[in-house]
């Protein structure tokens, strides 16, 4: 049965690295690895994926990602904060504020739709369309032509 293993670094805490070769990098914890007792923090040990061809990256592509830290190198620097759900208390007979009007937001402008592709010129009728004269292959030089 999988024991529940507890860390003292939590997703959003701020870090400090403490040995190894990325000492005294400091960064936010973007993810826990638990089962290899590892960490991933922003902006530390960047390493470089390279990546096969696809729809995406047609050429391929060299991708900088984060790469993983043991969790015994790194110490808190300074805890996440925790969202506040508290309720707000009703105050005892005290005057409400004047409520200012919200400033206006400029609107923003909705993006140009696609605009039609501008046709090109039509030709004369009696013109004929220009065609470069086609050179021949040229041989591989050592061998002969036959």
């Amino acid at each position: 049965m999988a024991t529940i293993v507890r860390f003292h670094v939590k997703r959003g805490d701020t870090v400090q690295v403490i040995s190894g070769n990325h000492r005294g990098a400091t960064g936010k914890v973007m993810q826990i690895l638990p089962k290899k007792q590892q960490v991933l923090i922003e902006g530390v040990r960047m390493i470089k994926k390279h990546t096969k061809r696809s729809q995406d990256a047609p050429q391929g592509a060299i991708i900088e990602r984060e790469g993983p830290i043991h969790i015994s190198n790194v110490k808190l620097a300074e805890p996440a904060e925790k969202a506040k759900t508290e309720k707000p208390k009703a105050a005892k007979s005290q005057k409400p504020a004047p409520e200012k009007p919200a400033p206006e937001k400029p609107k923003a402008e909705k993006p140009a739709a696609a605009k039609p592709k501008a046709s090109k010129p039509k030709s004369e009728p009696n013109s004929e369309p220009k065609s470069e004269p086609k050179s021949e292959p040229k041989s591989k030089p050592g061998k002969k032509a036959a």
